[in-house]
């Protein structure tokens, strides 16, 4: 499916909803950054892994074109500098669908780009 129109307004609202919310933080980007120590209550870290998570329920549910997100975002990127506090957010509330659309779409377009 490719992207529509109505694709593209919500992309841009999306962007919009992510800069309100600090999902656009550099911090996370930062020499001093430790994707090992991180927690999903670090300011930088808490509202990527809800943004992400969000863009991730909507491919899910063919409400976003997988490929027009893969064009916008690096979501694999992401991925590896948070996803490590996401997975011991997850082990330690025993909730494996914790941040599991988020996962899955970065492990595809890993995936993608391996091909």
């Amino acid at each position: 499916m490719a992207g529509t129109t109505e694709q593209a307004t919500l992309m841009v609202q999306l962007a919009a909803w992510g800069s309100a919310i600090g999902a656009d933080s550099g911090a996370i980007w930062a020499d001093e950054f430790d994707p090992d120590t991180a927690n999903v209550t670090d300011p930088a870290v808490r509202p990527i892994l809800n943004w992400n998570e969000t863009v991730g329920t909507l491919v899910k549910q063919g409400l976003l074109d997988r490929e027009l997100v893969y064009d916008w975002l690096w979501v694999a990127g992401v991925w590896e500098r948070v996803g490590p506090a996401a997975l011991r957010a997850r082990e330690k509330a025993g909730v494996p669908q914790l941040y599991e659309n988020f996962e899955a779409l970065a492990v595809g377009q890993r995936d993608l780009a391996a091909v």
